[in-house]
């Protein structure tokens, strides 16, 4: 029972983040399935996935209604990343449980100091250079597969800087990158989802959604950029938290 209320409301939390800022609240799951809720390192990043699946493609529909999704551009990055994004999930598996948390600490950390720098103005829109597009979308893919995050404090700032997109479509198509690349790590650790909590992690993911939705109405009554502030403060404490953790 107290699981099943920690699960509750960590993932109401969580969408409620994810609604509110667009992208990048799905970072704080792998964390909270550990230290709430007793998973594995491996376990987490698994449940994670299916988590960030649920959630994204949910997401995404809202999204594509409102006619924010580049399909194509969106299809073309996810193509890209979702190679990477299967070999490194079928790589989480065997890595030691150290090893993950600190390149998940790693990654929040960098997150977190992304979120407190003064964005930069978008470019204007015109024709990305292939090569950087292909890797951006290939390391994308790999960190979801490998860590189980959504990727989307990096895919919609990747979208802006390389692609050229505007903030809302970046959005809306960063979720069908996240939902392809997700499914296709998730497409190799078959074996291991069987073996989750999913008493622990369908709430999860149904608290997730409907956080989501108040998140962004949220976002219309309070500041944006005040919001991210204190989400990357919270988000560098954890990161610095897990590494401790990690490395004594």
């Amino acid at each position: 029972m107290i699981n099943l209320v920690l699960a509750l409301v960590a993932g109401g939390v969580i969408g409620l983040t994810l609604g509110a800022l667009g992208g990048g609240g799905s970072v704080l799951t792998v964390p909270a399935l550990i230290y709430l809720l007793g998973f594995t390192p491996v376990a987490a990043t698994t449940a994670s996935l299916v988590i960030v699946t649920v959630t994204s493609a949910t997401a995404l529909s809202a999204h594509a209604r409102e006619g924010h999704v580049q399909w194509r551009t969106g299809l073309l990055f996810a193509a890209v990343g979702v190679g990477p994004a299967m070999l490194a999930g079928a790589l989480a598996g065997r890595l030691p449980p150290a090893v993950l948390t600190v390149a998940f600490a790693g990654v929040a950390a960098a997150a977190s100091i992304r979120m407190l720098r003064p964005r930069a103005s978008a470019p204007r829109a015109g024709q990305p250079r292939p090569g950087r597009a292909a890797g951006t979308g290939a390391g994308l893919g790999a960190v979801t597969g490998l860590l189980g995050v959504g990727g989307g404090f990096l895919a919609v700032p990747a979208l802006v800087g390389v692609v050229g997109m505007r903030m809302r479509a970046a959005v809306g198509t960063s979720l069908l990158v996240i939902t392809v690349n997700s499914l296709g790590a998730l497409s190799l650790r078959a074996g291991t989802v069987d073996r989750l909590d999913w008493g622990v992690v369908g709430p999860f993911a149904g608290a997730a959604i409907l956080g989501a939705w108040d998140g962004k109405r949220l976002s219309a009554r309070l500041s944006g950029p005040s919001l991210q502030r204190v989400f990357a403060l919270v988000l560098l404490a954890v990161a610095a938290f897990m590494l401790g953790d990690a490395v004594v």
